[in-house]
């Protein structure tokens, strides 16, 4: 994996972080946290499943589950250290599955079936690679 390869990953990556965060920012200023956290539960896997549209369908720089244990690391990786070290100054939210656990799981879970999907149907439109390569 160099450079070229990881830009594009953890841009997508952070993109559908951003917009799992104002799920949350957004839900907290207008409703119940409960309610915030159901919709942010129906919110994440559907911001990945565009993410990862568009992103297996320009780049497709490793396999589904590479990609999404990429995606799954970079939202773990900032939800750790950025918001509950810096923002929440506790690991509370780790305590809550539906805040948390269930959404890395769906995550997880959408970021590797639509890349399964997108590159079925890209094998399917012609005979080369479906995942591409990159020279250094």
């Amino acid at each position: 994996m160099n450079t070229k390869q990881l830009v594009p990953i953890l841009i997508h990556a952070s993109v559908g972080w951003v917009f799992c965060a104002a799920t949350i920012g957004i839900g907290m200023a207008t409703t119940s946290i409960k309610n915030t956290l159901i919709i942010h539960v129906i919110g994440a896997p559907v911001f990945f499943i565009a993410v990862s549209i568009a992103y297996f369908t320009k780049y497709r720089y490793g396999t589904p589950l590479f990609i999404a244990i990429l995606f799954i690391a970079f939202v773990v990786t900032v939800d750790f250290f950025l918001v509950a070290l810096v923002i929440n100054r506790s690991l509370e939210m780790f305590t809550n599955l539906l805040g948390t656990w269930i959404p890395f799981v769906l995550i997880f879970a959408s970021t590797y079936f639509t890349g399964i999907i997108i590159i079925a149907r890209h094998r399917g439109n012609n005979n080369t690679s479906a995942v591409k390569q990159v020279k250094n």
